[in-house]
């Protein structure tokens, strides 16, 4: 470390003391006395007391922060009078400077890890999700979509394109979310019976009328819509007749505009005035294309009426008009209902009741050439919510009426059902517009019929002439797709296109004789169907396109990823660990690697793709170490060694493993997943118990020179790590009670205290429950106010402590107020309701900026401390005390000095004599045990009120029981670790696991599911009632924050796992040993009471402690990046499996989001504990300044 200009002889005899201290020992030595020397100093001094004191050796080399000038503390023998030893100037490296680098490459080391995974992930999505190539190729009047005549009927006639127009006028009534069936009537299971009575049945009356009244005028149809049931993919098939992929399901958020040939450009290029009015996302997917819009903004679920308000404020007024040819409303109150409530609540029957109202306003300002066409986008759920493949989602109304007949036949016992994409090339046809170029719908040829025609094969004829139409552009279609990608089934396009050229020679020769060859039509007819229905199945099966290779080069990332973290968390341990290499040669590798990409794919001509430079970069990056692993197995390393995961942990992750390739474990993960902690939990006990750690081993210390530490009383005994256990098994049966079931589970019932205080009818319920709420908030305050002021973190004057004090009560103040206002919000009296509108805006988003405040307090003084100087002993625990002997840790070391060098500058200017009359010079330091705990805790009560905001009000008896739950399975995984002085640290596998799967079932607790319905979209409105405008950002950060809510949580207190056990140590005093007498005496006497150091022993060994802090950060990166590589290995093994799209998809996006969200978490985590660790370095100094002065 260093090298003396004096060369001074050092004695055989020896004592280590650690982080390089060594003393020697002299016999006969009656007192030792520590001494400093530096450039301070004249040297002549140290030759003349060199030749006077007996020299017993250097201690330390230490750099005087503050002072800036380097000293060198050595121990010196007294045998004669107290004379101080100076010893010339030294050269010597900054100790403190070597810490903050390793806590730098601790922090890139994990941000490049993290990237390792991203890239993987990235890689893994790229080859995996739907993607569909979109053509931009349009249909016209002057291109027939196939050879031969136009259709039957179709020659001069005006304005006749493929086919001659039946109706001038469209009216689409657009009612989101109408399920099919909200347009039912109340009926009876058998006869006899009353009839069922639920909120939403019956309340389309008039519909019902019209079907009774008027049979071959009004038709009602089961549409079924395509996964995934968001509206934006709805909107796209019910223009394009299209089919939308699943990676289609993020856009729902941030709509573009649809390039692919559809219905309302045909309708502009043919120059139709197309109006309308309604949801604001048609803005996005046809701009400029609108004759005349009103476009109201759609993203506030909680708001059901001011879009439906806007829209009869101009419907009205613009059907009277003659400037219009097709009009378009988009009603968004019955989806909003859902959302809010449910399909189940009063509310849903009033706004079911205005659209019927709507209804047959439209039918009666109806005229004879205007089609009126009514259609829900998608169904819900039974809990409101929608975007899956669930029978109640993709199930809507479709109901068609014209003023003259439309139907030949009768109406059906029971509604036809046909998919939702036959609607557009139906009504293109209908209008005499051409058929999208893309569209895969089939007509509905019964709305080709000629109505009351003596003539029976003319229906046939005009029904096989538009399914021929029909046939002829999905043909071309076919063949168009086909030569531009390779994502169809060869050998079923063949077998279809065969099809086609049958049916279509039978079609054409019956062209010429269509007199009496009603059954050949129908042949045609049938044909002709099998054929469109053919396709598309064949582009549901087919519009999967994997690129195999780029899943496999994910998957093969990531697992290189969980094998750098098993790995280098092992070597981290090792004593001749380095930090700053396994940075800077991955990063040169990485850089190298995208760069040789980028040239070769530029070289090629091909456009370079960001995630393939960064899985090159990654692989790049992997290559080091890679070779470094080559070369231990080279040496003959035992296998063992490179696998150091614990037998029964090792099984609990294999079993976690191995469940994520069965649906069925999926999708009862939110049950499975409190069972598995449950277990491990018993394990932990019983481990415990089998390894003799229920009582905690002895503090493990190095002997140091007269000087010997007892522990005191046992942190646990078996009766109260038993009474943990059982605590925390009857917190997890407690948080299963808040569960969200799976639509796959028609048999589980939902928990009913997941829904908003404000879903509730009765007042004296919702009130009760409104003060369990505010007492689950009162008492996680409470309670961290209790623990804090168990270890004194309340007395110290910061910023950060006087925040806790006063800002905490204030946010949980505001949160109280505001779920008041939001669970009353609608019974508020309406000279109130402004007021009650404003503080829903203001008092969120106070909490908000609080917490935010706190936060930023927190990092800017996160030490809380008390500080106290005074001259005599001190009377309560203290890290720093009056010095004599050798130091016994890195705090002594780094803290006693100044004092040292204080006293000797008192002793040269001949002070000391009046100065020990007062006592030897003491600074009580009170909460440094837990300072890097307190910190932790206090951020993660900060970041949970916030996101308690964005969760319904109940859950926050959830959260109560996280904070419980967390601390209980703290104090039972202490009981098992033991603490080391001065290092290595290290988290046993088992703490990791079990917190990672904690993180996972309070997911399921707070009433989350891997399904894209299962989204809370109402978080999105908290603080902002009345949307966010254009913004898309903030709403989907505010959604997921309430979705990985637990992931953020746990993955920011992880450290926790690191510091606690040191947290936990002993409260009792120890006793500090002094030697007395020569050598041949060994009688002892204690001096003084000291009291444990407990997290200030991590400061021992800041290369300990950087090296537990990555340890523990891989360790987690390995647990959940063995959750995603199993997810996204299902995904791929089962692509072709019936539930791919309904479970394993959705289940890989949300555990790759997650991972996401725990490893910016676990980030800023370590980062934290880091500055803390910083700030009380940084504290010190300037203690030792105050103190000089």
């Amino acid at each position: 470390m260093c090298k003396s200009l004096c060369s001074t002889p050092k004695d055989p005899d020896s004592v280590d003391l650690g982080w390089g201290l060594e003393i020697s020992i002299l016999n006969g030595c009656s007192r030792l006395m520590p001494v400093i020397c530096g450039p301070h100093l004249q040297k002549h001094w140290c030759n003349w007391w060199r030749g006077t004191l007996h020299w017993v050796g250097y201690g330390a080399v230490y750099l005087l922060e503050g002072f800036q000038e380097e000293v060198i503390l050595a121990w010196l023998c007294i045998e004669g009078p107290e004379y101080p030893l100076v010893l010339y100037p030294t050269v010597m490296n900054s100790l403190p400077a070597t810490s903050r680098m390793q806590k730098i490459s601790v922090l890139l080391f994990l941000a490049w890890v993290g990237f390792l995974f991203y890239a993987g992930i990235a890689l893994f999505t790229s080859g995996f999700l739907l993607t569909r190539l979109e053509l931009t190729n349009h249909s016209s009047c002057q291109e027939p979509p196939g050879p031969g005549s136009l259709p039957w009927g179709s020659q001069g006639k005006p304005g006749a394109c493929w086919m001659p127009s039946r109706f001038s006028r469209l009216v689409l009534v657009l009612i989101d979310a109408l399920r099919f069936d909200f347009a039912q009537p109340q009926h009876s299971h058998g006869p006899g019976e009353p009839p069922v009575s639920l909120p939403f049945l019956g309340k389309l009356d008039y519909l019902q009328r019209i079907l009774e009244i008027q049979p071959h005028h009004a038709r009602l149809y089961q549409s079924k819509a395509d996964p995934p049931t968001t509206t934006m993919q709805r909107l796209k098939a019910l223009t394009t007749g299209s089919l939308p992929t699943f990676i289609d399901a993020g856009s729902n958020f941030a709509s573009y505009a649809i390039v692919e040939d559809n219905l309302i450009k045909q309708l502009a290029s043919a120059g139709r005035r197309v109006v309308f009015m309604g949801d604001d996302t048609w803005k996005d997917l046809f701009p400029g294309v609108f004759s005349q819009a009103f476009f109201f903004p759609s993203f506030n679920v909680r708001d059901l009426h001011t879009v439906d308000n806007g829209i009869l404020e101009h419907l009205y007024p613009t059907m009277d008009s003659s400037e219009w040819d097709m009009l378009i409303a988009h009603f968004l109150g019955v989806d909003h209902c859902g959302h809010k409530h449910g399909p189940h609540h009063p509310e849903m029957a009033k706004k079911l009741s205005q659209m019927d109202q709507v209804i047959q306003g439209l039918v009666d300002r109806l005229e004879n050439d205007t089609l009126l066409v009514v259609i829900g986008d998608h169904g819900m759920t039974m809990t409101g919510d929608h975007g899956g493949d669930s029978e109640l989602e993709i199930s809507a109304a479709l109901f068609l009426y014209s003023p003259t007949a439309l139907f030949p036949s009768a109406l059906p016992q029971e509604p036809e059902i046909v998919p939702q994409i036959n609607l557009v090339p139906t009504l293109a046809l209908l209008l005499g517009l051409p058929i999208p170029f893309g569209n895969i719908g089939e007509v509905m040829v019964e709305l080709f019929s000629v109505v009351e025609d003596p003539q029976p094969h003319s229906s046939a004829l005009a029904q096989a002439s538009a399914l021929h139409l029909n046939a002829q552009q999905v043909s071309r279609f076919l063949h168009t797709y086909s030569a531009a990608a390779q994502d169809l089934q060869i050998k079923e396009l063949h077998r279809l296109q065969n099809l086609f050229s049958k049916a279509s020679a039978d079609y054409q020769r019956l062209l010429q004789s269509p007199q009496g060859a009603e059954a050949a039509l129908q042949t045609v007819i049938t044909e002709l169907q099998q054929f469109l229905r053919g396709v598309r199945a064949m582009c549901i099966e087919s519009w999967a396109r994997f690129s195999l290779v780029r899943m496999a080069g994910g998957a093969a990332l990531m697992a290189a990823a969980c094998f750098l973290c098993l790995l280098v968390s092992q070597w981290v341990t090792s004593p001749g660990f380095y930090f700053c290499p396994l940075l800077l040669t991955p990063m040169a590798y990485g850089l190298a690697g995208a760069i040789v990409c980028a040239g070769l794919l530029t070289a090629t001509g091909l456009k370079p793709d960001p995630v393939v430079l960064g899985a090159m970069a990654a692989v790049g990056s992997l290559l080091p170490f890679l070779w470094k692993v080559w070369a231990g197995w080279g040496s003959k390393r035992p296998p063992a060694a490179l696998l150091p995961i614990p037998g029964p942990v090792l099984l609990f992750l294999l079993i976690r493993f191995a469940a994520f390739f069965s649906d069925s474990f999926v999708v009862a993960e939110a049950r499975a997943t409190p069972f598995l902690l449950g277990s491990f939990i018993l394990l932990l006990v019983a481990q415990l118990h089998w390894e003799g750690k229920l009582l905690p081993p002895k503090l493990l210390t190095i002997p140091r020179f007269c000087l010997s530490a007892s522990t005191g009383p046992p942190r646990h005994n078996g009766t109260h790590a038993l009474g943990l256990g059982v605590g925390l098994l009857l917190c997890i049966r407690l948080a299963g009670l808040f569960h969200r079931c799976p639509e796959e589970t028609p048999a589980c019932h939902s928990s009913p205290w997941l829904s908003p205080l404000a879903s509730m009818v009765g007042g004296r319920a919702k009130n009760l429950w409104y003060g369990a709420c505010v007492g689950a908030l009162v008492a996680l305050l409470v309670a961290v106010r209790l623990w804090l002021r168990r270890y004194s973190n309340l007395k110290s004057p910061e910023p950060s402590v006087l925040f806790v004090r006063w800002g905490l009560p204030l946010m949980v103040l505001g949160t109280a107020a505001y779920w008041a206002l939001a669970s009353g919000a609608d019974e508020a009296p309406p000279r109130l309701r402004a007021l009650v509108a404003g503080a829903s805006v203001v008092l969120p988003r106070a909490v908000a900026g609080l917490a935010a405040s706190g936060l930023m307090l927190l990092l800017w003084r996160p030490v809380t401390v008390l500080v106290k100087a005074t001259t005599g002993a001190p009377r309560t625990r203290t890290v720093l005390t009056p010095f004599s002997g050798p130091p016994t840790s890195r705090a002594d070391l780094d803290y006693v000095v100044p004092q040292i060098y204080r006293h000797m500058q008192e002793e040269f200017r001949g002070r000391l004599e009046r100065t020990k009359s007062q006592g030897p010079l003491t600074v009580a330091a009170y909460q440094l045990g837990s300072v890097y705990s307190a910190a932790m805790v206090t951020a993660l009560t900060l970041l949970a009120f916030p996101l308690l905001l964005l969760h319904a009000e109940r859950i926050s008896l959830v959260f109560l029981l996280l904070f419980l739950q967390s601390f209980l399975l703290l104090h039972l995984l202490a009981a098992g670790i033991s603490i080391t002085t001065p290092g290595p640290f290290t988290v046993p596998w088992q703490a990791v696991s079990a917190w990672a799967l904690m993180a996972t079932q309070t997911f399921y607790s707070t009433g989350h599911q891997p399904v894209f319905p299962a989204i809370h979209w109402h978080a999105a409105f908290v603080g902002f009632p009345e949307g966010h405008g254009s913004s898309t950002w903030l709403p989907a950060l505010l959604v997921g924050a309430n979705t990985f809510a637990s992931h953020l949580l746990f993955a920011v207190g992880c450290p926790l796992l690191l510091l606690w056990p040191f947290l936990c140590e002993s409260q009792g005093p120890r006793k500090k040993w002094q030697p007395l007498g020569n050598e041949t005496e060994s009688r002892v006497k204690p001096e003084e009471e000291e009291e444990p150091l407990m997290e200030m022993r991590l400061r021992d060994a800041p290369h300990h402690f950087n090296a537990a802090l990555l340890q523990l950060g891989l360790k987690y990166f390995f647990v959940l990046g063995i959750q995603i590589l199993a997810c996204a290995l299902a995904a791929s093994i089962l692509r072709r499996h019936l539930m791919v799209w309904k479970v394993f998809a959705p289940k890989f996006i949300f555990e790759a989001v997650g991972f996401i969200v725990s490893s910016v978490g676990l980030f800023l985590g370590i980062a934290l504990v880091m500055r803390v660790d910083g700030a009380v370095s940084s504290w010190f100094r300037q203690l030792v300044l105050a103190q000089q002065r």
